[in-house]
């Protein structure tokens, strides 16, 4: 789930951006997010969006 949930954030977008685009619950996409905030793979450009990190 979670290279899906990186593939997905090429571009900014909100947790619940991405649970819609990729199917899987907002709660597990925001557990997922928060984990990957905290590996370095994903950033916040700004409040409450998510990118990968390049």
């Amino acid at each position: 789930m979670e290279e899906k949930i990186l593939e997905t954030l090429a571009r900014p977008m909100k947790a619940g951006e991405v649970a819609e685009a990729t199917g899987i619950d907002k709660k597990e996409v925001d557990k997922i997010i928060k984990k990957l905030v905290r590996e370095g793979k994903v950033e916040s450009p700004k409040r409450c969006y998510y990118a990968a990190v390049k």
